[in-house]
């Protein structure tokens, strides 16, 4: 059974720091093509927030770039979130995700970033930032 486990979400105020874990059992996230951390709020969609490729190299939608800073660590098989300078706008549930089920093709075509294109998740950590 594949279980991916977040936590380290909670409340904070404007300009404060969370670090968020992910904890992966039941599937090896060093074989995977992709993992990454979503967040959503209600009535949006799921949305992109960092994702790793198969080495770890990470790459962050322009919300967050310069504020967080993500890690996949294949020996822990764990993904980590390092979020700083929290905005009100960055409260939603955050998410992490791992396993491309895209066609060689698709995965060509491009990045990983749509929630559609994994196949296992995490239940998600509620984030809360107050102004």
């Amino acid at each position: 059974q594949v279980l991916l486990v977040e936590s380290g979400g909670g409340s904070v105020q404007a300009g404060g720091s969370l670090t968020l874990s992910c904890a992966v059992s039941g599937y090896s996230i060093s074989f995977a093509s992709a993992a990454a951390w979503f967040r959503q709020v209600p009535g949006k969609e799921r949305e992109w927030v960092a994702w790793f490729d198969r080495a770890g190299t990470p790459t962050y939608a322009d919300s967050v770039k310069g504020r967080f800073t993500g890690s996949k660590d294949n020996a822990k098989n764990t993904l980590s979130l390092q979020m700083n300078s929290l905005k009100p706008e960055d409260t939603a549930m955050y998410y992490c995700a791992a396993g491309d089920k895209r066609g060689f093709s698709d995965k060509q075509a491009r990045p990983p970033i749509h929630a559609d294109d994994y196949i296992h998740w995490g239940q998600g950590t509620q984030v809360t930032v107050s102004s």
